[in-house]
């Protein structure tokens, strides 16, 4: 049954998936019993149902499956790594209830499941302290996404590298950080870093190559360089323009921002060109 489960969700089928994981979590809960292999059973089944039911956007179902599944277990030191993916499902159903602090509450359970397993499972350590930065970012405490964003960042480089999309994410995130602090010189270097990143991975066919030209440019325009930030600009726009309408929202805020810096230049006639241009392209598909 489980397979069934995992083949339908492969297909894009999380519907069915759902309906094959309740008719697990059924069989098993009429064959719970007090031995530890059918608790098992029923708590691995619930897992694997709040996980699609998070995907369908039903995030208080998704919240009650994992805390039954959390209960079920019982903190048993033998379960730490489904401990902690319980808790990092938990915290993700939190946030989409717009409930930081319960989602920052499930993470940091989540972070002490996995920093608890032998070995420590440090990539899903690092997944939540990334996370945690996007809260604590959000919340406006500066100094603590800092602390979340460069532990995730040494967790990514010492694991998988620097030339790796998940190593230019954190970049990406901390750059950001550091330039809403005002931070501008590791802004810039961060955002950087991603960029580099990005470009080798991807291209500059790419949406996340694209933001990365974006963020960079923002982050030279607050170290003087605006010529420098121009060129960014315009390689952004020219990007997310090839992607098309399928990454409108982006296209739509990389334009604000270049047509923003045209006109503090002066040159607002192809502001004006420029965001007609994107208007049409947006309209026309």
């Amino acid at each position: 049954m489980q397979d069934r489960v995992a083949t339908l969700q492969e297909a894009g089928d999380p519907n069915e998936a759902l309906h094959a994981a309740t008719a697990m979590i059924d069989k098993c809960q009429q064959m719970l019993g007090p031995d530890l292999d059918t608790i098992d059973a029923f708590a691995t089944a619930l897992e694997l149902r709040t996980q699609i039911l998070l995907k369908l956007g039903r995030n208080e179902e998704s919240a009650e499956d994992a805390k039954q599944a959390i209960d079920q277990l019982d903190n048993r030191p033998d379960r730490l790594a489904q401990m902690g993916r319980l808790h990092a499902v938990l915290g993700a159903a939190y946030d989409a209830q717009a409930r930081p602090d319960k989602a920052t509450e499930s993470w940091r359970k989540a972070v002490e499941y996995f920093e608890k397993h032998d070995p420590p499972l440090s990539l899903d350590v690092a997944s939540m302290v990334n996370n945690l930065g996007f809260l604590a970012k959000a919340n406006g405490d500066l100094d603590t996404a800092e602390d979340h964003f460069l532990k995730a960042l040494e967790i990514m480089h010492a694991n998988l590298g620097q030339k790796h999309e998940e190593t230019a994410a954190v970049s990406n995130n901390l750059g950001a950080v550091y330039l809403a602090a005002g931070y501008l010189e590791q802004a810039r270097e961060m955002h950087m870093m991603a960029l580099e990143t990005r470009r080798e991975l991807f291209g500059e066919s790419h949406p996340d190559t694209a933001q990365s030209h974006n963020n960079l440019a923002l982050a030279l325009l607050e170290t003087g360089d605006r010529a420098w930030a121009r060129r960014h600009f315009e390689k952004a726009l020219a990007s997310f323009e090839s992607l098309g309408v399928a990454y409108a929202d982006d296209l739509e805020a990389v334009a604000s921002n270049y047509c923003d810096f045209l006109k503090a230049e002066g040159e607002e006639n192809l502001s004006q060109v420029i965001a007609g241009r994107v208007r049409e392209l947006l309209e026309t598909n």
